[in-house]
């Protein structure tokens, strides 16, 4: 039987939540009146049903990702599409991007029935977007998801390639193999920029380190797709080479994932300093990764 998900508008009126079990929506679209209302028809029916058909495939999405894969349901294989670049190089399961995936369908979902200005779909920090000419979407960073501020605000236009962002780190909801506090992805959908914030955050790491407080995944969540890895729990001070160390790891990774397409840009944040991969030369205005060191200290 299909469960049935806690579907409202948010007092504003303007955005619709959409809440069931884990999968936790906010969603928003402008555009002309009828349009926006048949965008959250759409969103709402799809969004019914969607963490059942999930569950169905849960015990391969949950398993390392490999070249090909027996999943079935769309959004299944959109997970599975986001980390298959990685999986020769590295464990990761298709959950590293189901936020971003879940995002992406309902957005495609409302996108198909209604024509709109702007639109987004925020999953628990995962966005995915939609800008028509001339519009522009802002997100404002946080420097860490369980404290208040805006650390960094940040402007995509309806010409940049960027259509989906996500964050991954320690602080977040799922577990880290590395220490960052957050890492932010831009990347063309919001699935690849899932994953991709995955493998980043990941990256910024001091392996060994003693100050580093790490338990095995299972231990703190039995059916953790990690398994018994070790997952980060807590970090403590390290000195300024450390902390550099660890962020220019995670840099140089971004800077793959750049040079591969799989990203247009991250940033990254461990300890009160940041490293910036961007996809534009202010100075120059021609496209190459970007590296502002320590561009924002807490």
């Amino acid at each position: 039987m299909t469960r049935l998900p806690q579907i409202a508008l948010l007092s504003d009126g303007r955005r619709l939540h959409l809440q069931d079990g884990p999968i936790d929506l906010i969603v928003e679209a402008r555009g002309r009146a009828d349009a926006v209302r048949a965008a959250y028809e759409a969103a709402a029916r799809r969004f019914t049903g969607l963490l059942d058909e999930l569950c169905a495939e849960l015990p391969e999405l949950r398993t390392a990702a490999g070249a090909r894969t027996s999943l079935k349901g769309v959004v299944a294989r959109r997970m599975h599409a986001a980390v298959a670049p990685y999986a020769a190089d590295c464990f990761i399961t298709p959950m590293a991007a189901v936020a971003g995936s879940v995002a992406e369908e309902v957005l495609g979902a409302m996108l198909g029935v209604a024509t709109l200005d702007q639109a987004y779909v925020n999953n628990g920090g995962d966005i995915a977007l939609h800008l028509s000419g001339g519009e522009h979407f802002s997100v404002g960073l946080m420097d860490r998801p369980d404290r208040d501020g805006v650390m960094r605000a940040m402007r995509v236009d309806a010409d940049d390639p960027v259509r989906g962002i996500a964050t991954s780190g320690r602080h977040g909801r799922s577990f880290s193999l590395g220490i960052a506090d957050a890492v932010t992805v831009l990347a063309a959908t919001a699935s690849r920029a899932d994953a991709a914030a995955t493998i980043v955050a990941n990256a910024v790491d001091l392996p060994g380190h003693p100050a580093i407080i790490r338990t095995r995944a299972n231990e703190l969540q039995s059916d953790s797709d990690l398994g018994a890895r070790l997952v980060t729990r807590n970090v403590g001070e390290l000195s300024q080479k450390e902390i550099s160390a660890a962020l220019e790891s995670g840099a140089e990774c971004a800077r793959q994932l750049f040079d591969r397409g799989l990203i247009e840009g991250a940033m990254l944040r461990l300890c009160g300093d940041m490293l910036v991969i961007g996809t534009k030369d202010i100075e120059e205005q021609r496209p190459r990764p970007l590296v502002l060191e320590n561009a924002v200290s807490a």
